[in-house]
């Protein structure tokens, strides 16, 4: 399978070729996603951008341990812009985006333990 959202070379580096530490890594990664997804949805709708901001700040480590760069700098850019309240018409995409990149990597990372 070619792997398009995780570097799986990045996270076997993480996990440091413990397949129980791979496993619990994306566990967590599998439960934080989905809080994050439905949170930054509720912040949104009630316009809550500093909390928004902050959310964003969590949600970018969790996708850069799975490797997950350029969602990573995405969030960067949402987290800042959020906590200064600019570009506003862009939260809804970023959340967007953000919601269908863990999916897919969700399906690579349950790939990836299933072909280890």
């Amino acid at each position: 399978m070619d792997f398009k959202y995780i570097n799986t070379e990045y996270l076997e580096m993480v996990a440091g070729g413990d397949s129980d530490l791979l496993r619990e890594l994306i566990g967590m990664f599998r439960d934080q996603v989905l809080e994050f997804n439905s949170e930054l949805k509720a912040l949104y709708e009630e316009g809550d951008y500093k909390a928004l901001g902050d959310l964003a700040h969590k949600a970018k480590s969790s996708v850069a341990i799975m490797g997950m760069d350029s969602l990573a700098n995405m969030l960067k850019t949402f987290e800042l812009e959020a906590k200064e309240r600019k570009n506003t018409e862009k939260y809804e995409a970023y959340i967007l985006r953000f919601e269908d990149e863990t999916t897919h990597a969700l399906v690579e990372l349950d790939e990836m333990v299933k072909n280890r």
